[in-house]
């Protein structure tokens, strides 16, 4: 429809200009020159720039998110789990660069602090500790400290994000393989301990 066509338009417009920009310097004129839409429009969708904002970040936030909740429950064995966990984050920033590119050039915004506290980053690492301590429970994954767990893994895929991204090419299953093996190292050295 008419409607959801304007949005998107908008939410697009918005992206590239956030990303250009940054968050500060953009303004509500930025984003609808970057459409063929009147002015106006804007806020029959969105009621400010942070509008738009919080919608783009919950956008990716809740597909992300979605897509690994959906990976770990498949899971079978901890190396599965991590495996699927890692190869999912990493694919899913290699086939969306632009919601990288969105969440680096505004790190100052809690929705993408260079800490992981934002919202959706803290709704993330929830999820994943819960879907840890089902995977605990069903025993595919060993009896360790789901805290301390949960924190390596969402600072490690962080982290390694940023180098990924910075590699040319971009090798989605090497960063995997690695941080498989890197974890695989410690639950292995945790279960023996």
């Amino acid at each position: 429809t008419n409607r959801v066509h304007n949005r998107d338009a908008i939410m697009a417009a918005a992206r590239e200009v956030f990303t250009e920009l940054g968050f500060g310097a953009t303004t509500v004129r930025d984003i609808i020159r970057r459409t063929n839409l009147a002015s106006g429009t804007f806020y029959n969708y969105f009621d400010s720039k942070e509008d738009v904002f919080k919608a783009l970040n919950d956008e990716i936030g809740d597909h992300l998110r979605g897509a690994l909740r959906q990976v770990r429950a498949e899971a079978e064995t901890v190396e599965e789990f991590l495996q699927r966990s890692f190869e999912t984050y990493f694919g899913y920033y290699l086939e969306n660069p632009e919601a990288y590119y969105l969440m680096r050039a505004n790190p100052d915004i809690d929705a993408f602090a260079s800490r992981i506290t934002g919202e959706q980053e803290q709704a993330g690492l929830n999820e994943m500790r819960a879907d840890i301590e089902k995977a605990i429970d069903s025993g595919s994954v060993p009896e360790i400290d789901v805290g301390y767990l949960t924190a390596c893994l969402g600072g490690v895929a962080f982290s390694m994000l940023d180098e990924l991204m910075q590699r040319e090419p971009i090798d989605v299953a090497h960063a995997t393989r690695f941080a498989v093996r890197l974890f695989m190292a410690g639950v292995t050295g945790l279960r023996d301990a």
